[in-house]
């Protein structure tokens, strides 16, 4: 049989925060983000989830074409841009939009016209300086791709680095820093793309006539301060794994590598079959909690690269076979991650190839 482990996408969550993000962004554009195989829920998998959004954003041409393939009629928007001119005709020909931000994609867009109807967003450097023009560019930038020959300039995007609630507002790139280097672009209301999923949930102020929804529509609150039951999300991914075997240690016992749990008493020590080489972060805590047989149960020892264990020494019911939940509706993914010093977006694109990744409708 298989190695007792999976990650379990619930299709019901993906289209209950869906229409969540939905109902937030009114009646402005839903663009669904399924970067990075859909924030490890599967790529094909959330876009029949995100049926009902107006369009899919992506990094990747290769997963532009494969969700066409797959039957996507809708519009899909490639974040990052086009990486090569050989992406062109296919970007032409599958209508595939792309973001373009910098002085060398307007060049190749000039050297490779004319096109069928080539569309186009300007992406903005408004505070993140990361991607985009300047504000005081995006004029002539307008005009020399307006210029090219079956080019369509949809509007203007740009990306906060800071928008959720706990960000400090006297901290350099707060929402409306952002929007006041945006200027005129800020306040346009066709044709701009600002909000993220976290200025979609908690900054009504910030206009235009779409957003990116991401991170929340799998189920996780942008702000780790914020429970995903405080924003009406829904976890949309559970890692489980089986207890593959139960040591009895007497008090003074280590476990694992590098002898890091001591036992204080004597103690039930269950080996769950699940390690980093799954994606579970080696450097989660002693303490750190799982769910088994309707309790929570602490790590108890390193994190191995094939397995992890964990002290069921109170919940006599744990035994071989029994179901352990590493996170999900019970072991909220933000609230480990903040463990281990990091967010909720790693622990979930880090789940490997190797775990199987399973749906249920919820």
């Amino acid at each position: 049989m298989p190695r007792p482990i999976a990650a379990t996408v619930h299709m019901g969550s993906l289209r209950h925060n869906l229409a969540r993000m939905r109902a937030c962004a009114g009646d402005r554009t839903l663009w669904a983000v399924v970067k990075a195989n859909a924030y490890g829920h599967g790529l094909l998998r959330a876009a029949r989830a995100f049926a009902d959004a107006d369009g899919l954003a992506m990094i990747d041409i290769c997963d532009a074409q494969a969700v066409r393939a797959a039957g996507w009629t809708k519009r899909i928007l490639l974040l990052e841009g086009f990486f090569d001119e050989t992406d062109l005709p296919i970007l032409d020909d599958l209508e595939i939009e792309t973001n373009i931000h910098n002085r060398e994609m307007i060049e190749i867009l000039k050297a490779h016209a004319p096109y069928k109807n080539l569309k186009v967003h300007i992406k903005v450097n408004s505070g993140m300086n990361r991607l985009g023009f300047l504000p005081l560019e995006e004029h002539f930038v307008f005009q020399e791709l307006s210029a090219i020959e079956g080019v369509q300039v949809m509007g203007f995007v740009t990306h906060f680095a800071n928008a959720e609630p706990s960000y400090l507002g006297e901290g350099p790139a707060t929402v409306s820093k952002q929007i006041s280097r945006l200027g005129r672009i800020a306040h346009e209301t066709a044709g701009v793309c600002l909000s993220n999923s976290a200025a979609t949930l908690w900054h009504p102020e910030v206009v235009g006539s779409a957003v990116r929804a991401g991170i929340a529509l799998y189920g996780v609150s942008p702000d780790p301060k914020f429970s995903s039951d405080e924003v009406g999300l829904k976890p949309a991914m559970t890692l489980s794994a089986k207890i593959l075997a139960i040591q009895e240690i007497p008090a003074g016992e280590a476990v694992g590598y590098g002898s890091r749990f001591v036992a204080k008493r004597t103690s039930r020590i269950a080996i769950v079959a699940c390690g980093y080489a799954d994606g579970y972060p080696r450097s989660m805590p002693d303490g750190a909690p799982t769910y088994v047989e309707g309790h929570y149960a602490p790590i108890a020892g390193t994190v191995a690269m094939d397995m992890l264990t964990i002290d069921v020494t109170d919940i006599p019911a744990a035994k071989v076979g029994s179901v352990v939940e590493l996170w999900g509706k019970h072991v909220p993914i933000n609230y480990l991650a903040g463990l281990c010093h990091t967010i909720g977006y790693e622990l979930m694109c880090a789940i490997a190839l190797r775990v199987p990744l399973l749906e249920d409708e919820n």
